[in-house]
């Protein structure tokens, strides 16, 4: 049998933006506060360094990303933020390796909020199938790659079976997690019966990115794990291995910023400014339409809120989605980014 898949994906992309106009601005924002606050450039990037896409922070590298500078006027007290410029860099995608973990667990470090959990098995696990899954790196610098720099690693992307690996310890802790924070009865028993009878229907599809990774990889990167998920089925080396990547449900669990005032107005009371959700990451509002049944839950962690979102609370977001629509969420995933 052919094996279709390389084995040491590399796929370089184009010179692209770091920074879409939402990201910037949330990146602008901090800044500004940081200012305020007089806090240093070491504090402020060790602190940065602790969030994720899902706060809706920029993840903190060696490159200066955006050059700003700070103005006062003696009689003006406000301070002015400046963009001057804008770095684009090179991204790459690439097999999961060891060398990855700790990129791996910064970016999964609030994936089931403040639970703890045995997170350094979960990477492991993420790592350990190579066959299918993607991380995603700043490409060019051969040295670098050699050296396996975590500090360059942007996005993750995989699919665990729930039936292979839930004799896991990680595992176990992850699906306590799920059913303890699904407050509607009705839905944890379906929950329950997915995650227990039919756990080897059910791919746990993991996908985390650091906010400055640009939306134009986000298409390529699901149809690299999707193309995986497809080429793993016939090539992987057993029929358990095969059977194990043939998914009929995926379970994915993100965030989004919930408006507080969402029940207490009606559609044509809102404006534009007042959307029921916010989505930190396109494809979930895709997601969130096509799945099965979805369920949130409140978020112990304090996640950055930036002022323009005010109304709005962070919130879990558990969805369910039926393999069977995965090529029309390939594609609505590009033409939604395209029409971005």
């Amino acid at each position: 049998m052919v094996q279709r898949r390389r084995s040491a994906k590399r796929r370089r992309l184009p010179n692209l933006p770091l920074f879409s106009s939402f990201s910037r601005a949330l990146h602008l924002a901090r800044l500004t506060s940081a200012a305020r606050a007089r806090v240093s450039e070491n504090s402020l990037a060790s602190n940065a360094a602790a969030q994720s896409d899902d706060a809706g922070l920029k993840r903190p590298a060696k490159i200066q990303w955006v050059d700003s500078s700070f103005s006062s006027d003696d009689n003006d007290e406000e301070e002015h933020l400046q963009e001057v410029a804008i770095v684009q860099a090179d991204f790459g995608f690439f097999d999961p390796k060891p060398g990855d973990f700790h990129g791996v667990k910064l970016l999964l470090q609030n994936y089931l909020d403040e639970k703890p959990w045995d997170l350094s098995g979960f990477v492991d696990l993420i790592l350990g199938q190579t066959t299918v899954g993607t991380v995603v790196k700043l490409d060019g610098n051969d040295e670098v790659e050699e050296e396996g720099d975590e500090e360059d690693l942007y996005a993750v992307i995989s699919a665990l079976n729930f039936g292979r690996y839930g004799g896991h310890q990680c595992i176990g802790e992850l699906k306590e997690f799920l059913v303890g924070v699904c407050g509607d009865e009705s839905v944890k028993t379906k929950l329950k019966v997915l995650l227990e009878q039919q756990a080897s229907d059910v791919g746990l599809l993991v996908s985390q990115r650091f906010v400055n990774c640009p939306h134009q990889l986000v298409p390529p990167l699901y149809d690299a794990l999707f193309d995986e998920v497809s080429w793993a089925i016939e090539d992987e080396p057993t029929k358990e291995l095969r059977d194990s990547f043939c998914f009929k449900f995926y379970l994915l669990i993100t965030r989004i910023y919930e408006n507080k005032h969402a029940n207490q107005y009606n559609a044509k009371a809102r404006n534009d400014s007042d959307e029921p959700i916010i989505y930190l990451k396109a494809e979930d509002e895709l997601f969130h339409e096509m799945s099965s049944f979805s369920y949130t839950f409140h978020l112990h962690s304090s996640p950055f809120v930036p002022h323009e979102l005010k109304n709005y609370r962070a919130m879990g977001l558990v969805m369910v989605i039926n393999a069977s629509v995965i090529p029309k969420f390939r594609e609505k995933l590009k033409s939604l980014l395209a029409e971005g």
